[in-house]
């Protein structure tokens, strides 16, 4: 709110009375922001770094008019009283800068206005006129400059994107210094005409309103307006010389007296004016005592920078840009984990003008992932894709691709969970749409214009945008490839994390026994498992029991999930509330365990009409019954659970150790009862 209070103060300042002390200090800044603009723009290295000079040149232009009608007036009013009337800072630049004498100070302001009006601000304006010309021609070139560089992947589309802003910028700065520099000759116009109104409006009211005679009114009147128009013409000149020194300014890595310094940094340079100044100073009419020390001093600085000159130079090597056509690792290779590949017809979605509905999305999920798996995972990649379709969209974990599909954006897409009571393809419901099959779970589905919203919603469908279909899937398929997420750097977080609080935990488990591959490996197999890492102190516990045991990898999976039992059945079953068991026959586990293993494992291989015959009766019983446990004998488990990973996932897989004792159990089914094993192996 400061730049529209403050504008509304100007229009204030220029129509209400205000006191003398208060436009003493309106002064006063009008002289401090005069001279801040000009050390910011002796200090830009380039025009562009104080691209918002043509609009603070208008602030300024209008503070100092503002206080001009302010001043007006207050001399006008108040000047019969004496000079102290009109404020201190008028009285002192009428009384002491121009020695009283209003004659002098007719004359001082009028050199000032020629210097400001026709040596600074006409050049000034010249030249800002002759650049906004030369940028605006050379616009077209450097646009097709930009888009070869591109072509010959020279620059990235970043790199393209902010020169093309530059290049934008600085044709609008300079068109914007052309019109700017006219506020600057309107300024020392009205200050002209301002003093002219004071001078003759001075005269009248002294003599015909106050009774001054003709002198009298001149030396107050008179007196007062002049140091009137020097207060506001000091910092309109030093608003010029910034003006000036912005269009004039050559792009240069330095600011301007670094520039400026280092330009005239050449000893040669200043032996000829030492001899010169020497030469004059011997003519016998020249003051020698002027000349003379002058020609030393510039002789002093010829010796200084002669000697700085002779100095080695530092040989350090300067880091130069690759070559065009060196290739750098980070140009063929991918270093982020999870990538999401959008169509050039989704890149809306990213759009930030738009609000990037995407990338709230993908944040929310990943917050979410790293809140269920007890690990911050690392920052997900959205790119674009000119191999991919307009509209589809990959998600890559470890650039193999997990989840893909196709979205139409601009749409929704009703999902028919199960509450609609119609068939596809819903024509007697009222509903049209593009038919297809929502991408996470598989539903019947339509993509809908959104003006259809309400009447899919009333109809029982879940209506859902473009981007959330593509974070949902995101999601599942993260979920399911959990394990993958986690990495060294994670566990090494969670380590540190943990030291804070029970360093002698982390001591008895990393870096010996156990370093910090194999802990990855543990935790991986454990997320595997459905464990989350989210309370790692009771995990680190039984895992450091269990390595008083044993180190192997399979006994401490084992130790583990036998530990947290109450966890693992936690996933299926509320607390209280009994547990839907399913079992095998025991033929079935016998002839399980007593077939074929793996050589390499020593786990049981399940002959695959066997396999299939436990899935689908477990498909059956949890579409029955909601989610379920199936409790094996302990060798049985890893195998069975492999099993059922992939064809039933709600469906979890216990040995008959990892169930609590006091977990009370309700007995479903059993798996293979009504067939011999044989034959339930044979089916």
């Amino acid at each position: 709110m400061a730049l529209p209070v403050g504008i509304f103060a100007l229009f204030a300042l220029m129509v209400l009375p205000i006191p003398t002390v208060l436009l003493d200090a309106f002064f006063v800044l009008n002289i401090a922001i005069a001279v801040a603009v000009l050390m910011a723009a002796l200090n830009a290295r380039e025009p562009l770094d104080f691209s918002s000079f043509p609009t603070v040149l208008l602030f300024a232009t209008l503070l100092r008019l503002a206080l001009n009608v302010a001043s007006t007036r207050v001399v006008l009013v108040n000047g019969h009283e004496g000079g102290a009337a009109a404020g201190e800072v008028i009285d002192a630049f009428g009384q002491f800068l121009v020695g009283g004498n209003f004659a002098v100070g007719l004359f001082v302001f009028a050199i000032l206005l020629i210097i400001n009006m026709i040596v600074i601000t006409k050049g000034a304006g010249r030249v800002s006129e002759v650049s906004a010309r030369f940028v605006l021609d050379a616009l077209p070139g450097k646009q097709m400059a930009i888009d070869a560089d591109i072509a010959a992947g020279l620059i990235t589309s970043d790199e393209a994107r902010e020169r093309r802003r530059r290049v934008t910028v600085e044709a609008d700065f300079h068109g914007s210094m052309d019109g700017a520099s006219k506020f600057v000759k309107g300024d020392a116009l009205a200050a002209l005409l301002i003093l002219a109104v004071n001078v003759i409006a001075g005269f009248a009211l002294g003599m015909i309103g106050h009774g001054l005679s003709a002198s009298e009114a001149g030396e107050l009147y008179v007196t007062l307006a002049v140091g009137d128009a020097l207060v506001a013409q000091v910092p309109a000149l030093l608003l010029s010389i910034a003006a000036a020194a912005i269009v004039t300014r050559v792009s240069d890595t330095r600011d301007l007296t670094g520039q400026i310094g280092g330009q005239f940094a050449d000893p040669r340079a200043w032996l000829p004016v030492a001899l010169i100044l020497g030469g004059i100073g011997l003519v016998p009419a020249m003051p020698q005592a002027i000349f003379l020390p002058a020609a030393a001093i510039a002789l002093g600085i010829w010796w200084a920078l002669r000697r700085q000159a002779a100095k080695p130079v530092d040989e350090t090597p300067v880091a130069e840009e690759p070559p065009p056509d060196r290739i750098e690792l980070a140009d063929v290779s991918d270093q982020t984990l999870v990538t999401i590949e959008l169509g050039y017809g989704l890149v809306q979605l990213v759009d930030e003008a738009k609000g990037a509905p995407l990338v709230s999305r993908i944040t929310g999920i990943r917050k979410q992932l790293s809140r269920d798996l007890g690990f911050v995972l690392p920052q997900f990649r959205i790119r674009d894709s000119l191999d991919a379709a307009p509209n589809d969209y990959a998600v890559l974990l470890g650039g193999v691709t997990v989840a893909q599909g196709s979205v139409r954006p601009g749409k929704l897409l009703a999902i028919d969970a199960g509450e609609v009571r119609g068939e596809p393809p819903y024509a007697a419901l009222g509903l049209s749409g593009e038919p297809t099959r929502d991408p996470s779970f598989d539903c019947p589905a339509l993509w809908i214009d959104p003006g259809a919203r309400d009447l899919a919603v009333a109809e029982g469908f879940l209506a859902v945008d473009a981007s959330t279909v593509i974070a949902t899937h995101a999601n599942q398929a993260l979920a399911e490839a959990a394990p993958q997420l986690l990495g060294p750097a994670e566990v090494q977080d969670l380590l540190d994390a943990l030291k804070e609080r029970s360093p002698a935990l982390v001591e008895a488990i990393h870096p010996e026994p156990l370093s910090l591959a194999a802990l990855t490996r543990i935790f991986r197999a454990l997320i595997g498992d459905g464990l989350s890492l989210a309370h790692p102190q009771p995990l680190f516990t039984s895992l450091a029991l269990a390595l008083q045991k044993s180190t192997d990898f399979d006994a401490l999976i084992d130790a583990v999930r036998v530990d947290l039992g109450a966890r693992l059945v936690a996933q299926v079953c509320e607390p209280g509330a009994r547990l839907k068991v399913v079992t095998l026959d025991a033929g079935l586990e016998g002839a399980i365990l007593g077939g074929m293993t793996d050589p390499a494992t020593g786990q049981p291989l399940i002959e695959p009409d066997c396999g299939n015959m436990i899935a689908r009766r477990i498909g059956e019983l949890t579409g029955e019954h909601g989610p379920l446990a199936l409790i094996v004998q302990p060798p049985a488990r890893r195998a069975l659970a492999a099993l059922l990973r992939a064809r039933a996932r709600t469906c979890l897989v216990l040995s008959i150790n990892e169930l609590p004792a006091s977990q009370p159990v309700e007995v479903v089914a059993v798996i293979g009862e009504d067939a011999p094993a044989h034959e339930a192996i044979a089916a």
